[in-house]
């Protein structure tokens, strides 16, 4: 997910009643909310280590109790600096040992709201490297971005409304709006999962000319939990669909039938390189397409190979999928097949 939703999954989360159970509840869960994504910072190494070590050892069960013992380590030095400035006064007790599994329930919330998209992740790395993917969220889901915008903001609306009419003022204010937004995105995950298992059958019971079918894949649409975008996969081809599940319709456009490219010895020498190596042991629906000679006068003579994923292959508000696929893989090789350049998105790995 963006890191906004995980930001505030770590506030709601303390609201909901451990922020009056030890002190700087709120200010731990904010920050291991979001810590996993400290692994973006590999993207100052290049687009092709990002990709590689992106939701890697900070997004694993492994990692979370350093990360948690990290941001409690952090807020030990805080507390102790506030001290010495005499500032000692907090509205909780000091609770060092419950700070760190309340650390841990935000580290975990992280994990899972990352699994119900469609990227993935690998909890159990390294002993198990398979990506799980739950595919029933968008990336930025506008219901689950308002439900935790709403638990947030609306405690201090009616704390304005109560001051104006000379009501007590709480100490600690939006437990009920938390608790009530934690059932809401329960539900709304309950909801889009049921869709989900839904699309994947309407795909599935359409006939492809004959042709059996090896896997079926569905991706979420922002907002509209009816709406998805499906994978069909064949042994000679990939048909795209978009399916609504409401009116239980699959609708296919003539360019979303998409045949399998042919091996070639560039593909294979571009599988080999290391974006070629970090691509497929993410990417469930790779296309990878060996394009050609480079129309670019600055690499001219060189192979271009492509990689795309399928699953980021269509359009939604958010997302120009079909004109600029996201998350896309560029290898340019010479003649001897050897790799002279390689892309991420357009950014070169140097």
């Amino acid at each position: 997910m963006e890191p906004v939703t995980h930001l505030m999954t770590g506030a709601v989360l303390a609201r909901a009643g451990l922020n009056r159970k030890a002190a700087y509840a709120t200010l731990a869960m904010v920050l291991a909310a979001e810590a996993p994504d400290l692994d973006t910072l590999w993207s100052i190494d290049g687009p092709v280590a990002a990709l590689q070590h992106h939701r890697g050892w900070t997004h694993t069960l492994l990692g979370l109790p350093f990360e948690a013992l990290l941001i409690v380590g952090a807020i030990w030095l805080l507390h102790r600096w506030r001290t010495k400035r005499g500032s000692t006064t907090t509205l909780a007790p000091i609770r060092w040992n419950l700070l760190y599994p309340f650390c841990l329930i935000a580290l975990l919330s992280h994990i899972l709201l990352d699994w119900t998209n469609n990227y993935g992740v690998r909890p159990f790395f390294p002993f198990n490297p398979h990506w799980y993917a739950g595919s029933f969220v968008f990336i930025f889901e506008p219901v689950l971005f308002a439900i935790l915008l709403i638990a947030l903001v609306a405690p201090y609306l009616f704390d304005l409304i109560n001051s104006e009419v000379g009501a007590r003022r709480q100490t600690f204010r939006g437990r009920g709006w938390a608790i009530a937004a934690l059932i809401g995105i329960v539900a709304l995950w309950s909801w889009r999962a049921i869709e989900h298992s839904h699309a994947i059958d309407l795909a599935t019971a359409r006939n492809y000319n004959g042709a059996p079918i090896k896997r079926v894949f569905a991706s979420p649409y922002p907002g509209n939990p009816y709406r998805w975008h499906v994978i069909v996969e064949t042994p000679t081809f990939y048909q795209l669909a978009k399916a609504d599940t409401w009116n239980n319709r699959l609708t296919k456009a003539p360019d979303d039938l998409l045949y399998k490219p042919q091996t070639t010895l560039a593909t294979l020498a571009a599988k080999r390189s290391w974006l070629g190596e970090a691509y497929l042991d993410w990417s469930s629906y790779p296309l990878v397409t060996d394009a050609g000679l480079s129309g670019d006068l600055d690499y001219t003579g060189l192979t271009v190979v492509t990689f795309h994923d399928l699953r980021f292959l269509y359009d939604t508000p958010f997302l120009h999928g079909r004109e600029h696929p996201p998350l896309s893989g560029t290898v340019f090789l010479n003649q001897d097949h050897r790799v002279v350049r390689m892309e991420m998105d357009g950014r070169a790995q140097h």
